[in-house]
């Protein structure tokens, strides 16, 4: 009864093609974003900072790239790991071999470098896809691992690979506690979420969806495939690049090229599955559960065994973690493909609606 559109006309091709159309979806998320600067900070403790808001914030902006790459323009990534790897250690070089580099260029230019290293390995775009495809964004994984334990350049010399920073500044104010921390992770995914949707809305969106749906025939209406596919891993791999920049400079402070493993390229394509391709907001949902769910398994196994007598060790747990992440996969894969995203759409639809039937 209350999310109705009724009354609300539109005067103007500015006002028709605007984000939110809906004026309700408009003030829901400018309350969410005030929410989130205003009212989180001032009843989150640092336990919340550091192992749930920070990590969701991070983790949903390389969702973000990746969905751009998989969901919209429906190329198969298995590299994600490597190219938030290269994002981290580029920045980190910039930051420490540039005297006076500021924390926010350090971290654009990371991005740029990892935009260029998935440009290379989006080439075999160009002429496989599917499994073919997966297979060879996978070799990206196997050469960053190679190159940032072999090449001691890249680690500033360091022996074992590991790399840390300090004394972390934007506009001169420290980002040393989590509160800052979190401030930083949020106004840099809302900015990047701000242009990621409007840019999927674009003339370069419709073409990434275009090659999603139809290749053959986004090139017969007059759509250059090679430099659709390549401007998808270039956007999705700066966005990428940029989370792991942040994830090793703002999360962990110190780092080893195990930290972006394949096991995140899976965390990461798992998040866009989960919450929805080719769907902005499923990048948040699916950021939200992955980040969440191992903490409320932690919590809650242990009182579930408690109440029938059955004592869950932490392995326990963990191989709990990864049957229900498998069986929740598959069950999205063949329930709902389109993910939680699929399932806020159906609400908002039926809100409409209520309580009427028709």
């Amino acid at each position: 009864m209350f999310y109705r559109e009724n009354g609300q006309f539109k005067t103007s091709y500015r006002a028709d093609q605007q984000i939110f159309p809906i004026a309700q979806d408009r003030w829901a998320v400018l309350l969410i974003i005030a929410a989130a600067y205003l009212v989180v900070p001032l009843f989150s403790s640092d336990y919340m900072f550091r192992a749930i808001l920070i990590p969701f914030l991070i983790m949903a902006l390389a969702a973000l790239g990746v969905n751009i790459l998989v969901g919209y323009c429906g190329q198969i990534s298995l590299g994600s790991g490597a190219f938030m790897a290269v994002g981290a250690y580029a920045a980190f070089n910039f930051f420490v071999r540039v005297p006076g580099m500021p924390l926010v260029a350090a971290l654009v230019l990371g991005g740029i470098c990892s935009a260029a290293f998935g440009i290379l390995f989006g080439l075999p775009s160009l002429r496989v896809k599917g499994l073919y495809l997966a297979v060879a964004t996978l070799a990206a994984q196997f050469f960053a691992d190679w190159m940032f334990l072999r090449i001691k350049w890249f680690t500033n010399d360091a022996p074992s690979g590991s790399v840390s920073v300090s004394g972390l500044q934007v506009f001169g104010m420290p980002i040393e506690s989590p509160l800052s921390k979190y401030l930083l992770c949020l106004s840099l995914l809302v900015v990047i979420g701000l242009l990621a949707k409007n840019l999927v809305r674009s003339a370069m969106g419709r073409e990434w969806m275009a090659i999603r749906d139809m290749d053959v025939a986004a090139a017969v209406i007059g759509i250059r495939p090679m430099y659709a596919k390549l401007t998808a891993f270039a956007v999705s791999s700066f966005i990428v690049g940029m989370a792991g920049a942040l994830w090793g400079f703002v999360y962990l402070g110190s780092w080893e090229p195990a930290a972006f493993s394949i096991n995140q390229s899976f965390n990461l394509l798992f998040m866009v599955i989960i919450g929805g391709m080719g769907s902005i907001m499923g990048s948040f949902f699916g950021a939200a559960f992955i980040v969440l769910l191992p903490i409320f398994l932690n919590q809650f196994l242990p009182l579930l065994g408690g109440l029938v007598g059955v004592q869950i060790s932490t392995s326990g747990i963990s191989h709990a973690e990864l049957m229900i992440f498998g069986a929740l996969i598959v069950w999205f894969l063949i329930v709902e493909p389109h993910g939680l995203a699929k399932l806020w759409s159906i609400g908002k639809q039926k809100m409409r609606l209520w309580p009427f039937p028709h």
